[in-house]
């Protein structure tokens, strides 16, 4: 579940004060509804050593008034008194109003609390004005980064500008592991890169907990509010994007080379461990760029959420929800596209469907793709703190999917492996050896065929078939195949 990452006390029941100008008679009169905190002695007679305590509210408030927003967060940490006289609704009113009003020029601060009686904002509960605050200098009250998400690129029918957005709003990405015994651990990501279609988030800590007493992964995005004050205590929210069960030791080998070996466990969360070791040199996170801001900020950007799609009617058809598919497909590493291809009208007649998945062929016999080739030179980069290298025919494979209306169905973005295969099948057209690649989660597998021509150093896509789970057609359309 998410929530907002700031760390506070169990808050008094006290009516917030309200601050309607930055004015110092209005400070004043703001200061006036703050209520009283009263500090009583068991040991009547004697003096609290700490004199700002003994203070009146009144006046730590008029001090605290002069510091910034990144200071005033952290002495709410010092104690009871000093948590609810910095979380007053009046102190962080202003800082609200001074933000609002940098961002809107030419707008006095009375314009941009017009329509804001003093009764309507003293009804707003407490903690109320300091989030909106954050909000606000985050850059998630505006619409300017929605609008950019709007640009769609027609080619891979994915926004533009996904990475650009997620860099101005300072989202980044965390991972938490659990072992056998409960405890977790929190490590914060290295770096990350992006392409057309997935972002791939790193992770390169040393004190990793050994591979096999890891029990679960949880992968949260995060949005920091960029305040003046140490990163452990800076506020922001946290988003809970996946969370996979690990199998420890039982896992599956995925790939390796001489110093690595990769781990796949399931939505795109991949570890690399010491070859002959069972710790953990790194891990990679495959993002899929659909819906990546919304899924990285929930719960405050809940428009990600998918409602059931109506099929639409075709007069001449009528097994509608079967044909008008259009898939795009990618396959790269971290540094360059190895091959990309966009497929149009793609169908599947319903006695087509077999053992509960509806096929899709993209590239077979008869519809070859002249553009589906890829250098033989396949390898996906790793780097440690200490050592880097590459783990060869293994790459980064991205697929998304749509339905005729033209809506994302399928998203996948994960590494992938090139394995050779028995030449099962004589071919006029390619003489080299025969390779595949295989995906499979539970929505769906694809399965590709490709021909090595080693005096050209390529191979050759010729075969490539997608298999959606009729259960998820089912439930995306609403319908019973």
């Amino acid at each position: 579940m998410s929530s907002l990452s700031v760390k506070t006390r169990r808050e008094d029941a006290g009516k917030p004060s309200i601050i309607k100008s930055k004015s110092m008679s209005s400070r004043h009169t703001a200061l006036q509804h703050t209520p009283v905190y009263k500090k009583t002695s068991k040991c009547t007679g004697k003096l609290n050593g700490n004199s700002l305590e003994r203070m009146p509210p009144e006046i730590i408030l008029r001090i605290l008034l002069y510091l910034d927003a990144g200071s005033l967060f952290c002495i709410s940490f010092v104690n009871k008194l000093f948590h609810d006289l910095s979380n007053s609704n009046a102190l962080w009113y202003q800082f609200y109003i001074r933000e609002l009003t940098k961002k809107k020029k030419g707008c006095q601060e009375d314009q941009a609390t017009h329509g804001l009686g003093v009764k309507v904002v003293q009804e707003k509960p407490k903690g109320y004005w300091r989030n909106a605050f954050f909000k606000e200098i985050t850059g998630l009250n505006t619409n300017k980064w929605r609008k950019k998400l709007q640009r769609i690129d027609p080619y891979t029918g994915l926004p533009c500008h996904t990475e650009e957005v997620l860099r101005s709003l300072c989202v980044s990405w965390q991972i938490t592991v659990t072992d056998g015994r409960g405890r977790h651990s929190t490590f914060e990501q290295s770096h990350a890169s992006f392409s057309s279609t997935a972002g791939f988030v790193f992770w390169g800590a040393v004190n990793w907990p050994p591979f096999n007493q890891i029990t679960s992964v949880e992968l949260h995005g995060v949005a920091l509010v960029p305040l003046d004050c140490p990163a452990a205590y800076r506020p922001g929210w946290k988003s809970v994007m996946a969370t996979v069960k690990v199998q420890g030791e039982c896992s599956e080998l995925f790939v390796s080379d001489k110093v690595i070996k990769m781990v796949y466990v399931g939505q795109g969360i991949t570890f690399g461990l010491w070859k002959d070791q069972l710790q953990i040199a790194f891990v990679i996170v495959n993002l899929h760029n659909h819906l990546l801001v919304q899924r990285s900020l929930h719960p405050y950007i809940s428009s990600h959420r998918e409602a059931r799609v109506r099929a639409l009617f075709d007069d001449v058809d009528p097994e509608f929800g079967l044909h008008g598919y259009t898939a795009y497909i990618e396959l790269h590493n971290t540094a360059r596209v190895l091959v990309s291809d966009r497929f149009s009208q793609l169908f599947c007649r319903r006695d087509q469907i077999s053992g509960g998945f509806l096929p899709l062929k993209l590239i077979g016999k008869n519809n070859r793709c002249p553009n589906a080739h890829l250098l033989s030179d396949v390898s996906l980069p790793w780097k440690t703190e200490a050592l880097h290298g590459a783990i060869k025919d293994c790459c980064m494979f991205s697929l998304t999917v749509w339905d005729e209306a033209k809506q994302p169905f399928w998203c996948v973005s994960a590494p992938v492996v090139i394995t050779k295969v028995n030449q099962d099948t004589v071919s006029y057209d390619f003489d080299g050896a025969s390779f595949s690649i295989f995906y499979q989660d539970s929505e769906g597998r694809v399965e590709m065929r490709l021909k090595q021509m080693e005096y050209k150093e390529q191979y050759f896509l010729v075969n490539l078939v997608i298999y959606i789970s009729v259960a998820k057609v089912n439930k995306h359309f609403g319908r019973d195949y």
